[in-house]
């Protein structure tokens, strides 16, 4: 096993050996009880302008999408994970749905793709101009053949009035949609500028806005991914839903036992956290085909810990832990994000996620981990 020296969150160092728990390899097939997408982060150029358009290694994006595709997961794409509204301009937004989708087509992959108003910027947009920028983009990547995730809009919380104008303007969106939309509900702990979305600051009010949309348009409505972080909301949110309208879960606190589910039902999966940990989350899953639900909590029970801690508060920077395992195990040969992401987290976040990741399974190659975290630590002044 491979000893490396890390930060504690004690403020020591401290050896550790890496390799203490096997990598856990999936079955090469998608799960069946689920439905599953990962929300995926892209990878920088880091030789490009941060902010500019060269600022995407777009070949080794692509190859992240490969590999969740051969695992059997859905890619959520062009989402906030993907630094949407957080250092990916629109153009690059464009491209990277045009890539995803033709790369899916030629690989039998599942994507949803994102769509939300970032074209519109400032403030004191009308409800009319939130509306044709949405569908603007709705029909963008269905014209490409594509799904829709209906993001929240950061122009539609600042213009709306209160639950009339959501409804006014998801209702002439979804009348509009070729196909079946999911809906995202993302909370204001993910992205502040969306407080009080569906027209009021408490979630349980809100939520039967956003039920009301659902019953609504449900013919329109493949489903309602719910991003709040709160376990008993999105249980009642989930029952209260139309038969036929899916509840994804975006609770990366609490996934492993809402995908579970219960006597009245579960939540399907969309979640930024199998980003990072996909071969696990497929392994579990299967475990859940099989009605072994002793091996699903064994399997994801260790990813808890690590979720929690990647999408601690602030959580909007959770791509920075994202995008430091995926450069640990060697899906990008980098540590460098879009916008200058990579400093987000301190050394001992980062020295923490490696121990946690040890511990879920998430590490199939210590030595190469060791060698990868040398650099990284040596910046900080550790080594």
């Amino acid at each position: 096993m491979s000893e490396v020296l890390l930060p504690t969150l004690r403020g020591t160092v401290e050896k550790y050996r890496l390799g203490r728990h096997p990598a856990v390899t999936p079955p090469a097939a998608a799960p069946r009880s689920r439905v599953a997408y990962a929300a995926a982060h892209i990878v920088a150029d880091p030789l490009g302008d941060p902010v500019g358009a060269s600022a995407v290694d777009w070949d080794t994006t692509l190859a992240f999408r490969r590999h969740l595709w051969a695992m059997g997961l859905g890619v959520a794409e062009a989402m906030d994970t993907a630094q949407r509204g957080m250092g990916l301009e629109i153009d690059n937004v464009r491209r990277l749905i045009t890539l995803t989708l033709r790369e899916a087509a030629a690989e039998g992959g599942t994507v949803a793709c994102g769509i939300t108003t970032d074209e519109l910027s400032g403030p004191g947009h009308s409800l009319d101009a939130i509306v044709a920028s949405y569908l603007d983009q709705l029909g963008f990547v269905e014209g490409q053949g594509g799904s829709a995730v209906m993001m929240a809009s950061r122009a539609l919380a600042a213009a709306a009035g209160g639950p009339d104008d959501y409804a006014d303007v998801y209702g002439r969106v979804l009348s509009d949609a070729g196909r079946p939309v999911i809906i995202h509900w993302l909370g204001p702990m993910f992205d502040p500028a969306l407080d009080g979305y569906w027209g009021s600051d408490d979630p349980w009010v809100a939520m039967q806005a956003l039920v009301g949309i659902t019953r609504d348009h449900s013919a329109q409505v493949d489903g309602v991914k719910i991003s709040m972080l709160d376990e008993d909301l999105e249980v009642e949110f989930r029952r209260s839903l139309p038969v036929g309208v899916r509840c994804y879960t975006g609770d990366d606190f609490n996934f492993p036992t809402l995908i579970a589910g219960d006597e009245m039902g579960h939540s399907d999966a969309l979640l930024g956290i199998f980003d990072a940990i996909a071969p696990v989350a497929v392994a579990a899953l299967h475990a859940l085909d099989v009605g072994d639900a002793d091996e699903y909590e064994r399997l994801l029970a260790p990813t808890l810990p690590l979720s929690r801690h990647i999408f601690q508060t602030p959580t909007y920077h959770y791509k920075t832990g994202l995008t430091f395992l995926a450069y640990l195990v060697g899906h990008q040969n980098h540590f460098r994000m879009v916008g200058g992401q990579e400093g987000f987290r301190s050394i001992t976040h980062l020295a923490e996620l490696t121990r946690l990741a040890d511990v879920a399974g998430l590490l199939p190659d210590p030595d190469q981990v060791a060698r990868r975290l040398t650099p990284v630590l040596a910046a900080a002044g550790i080594g």
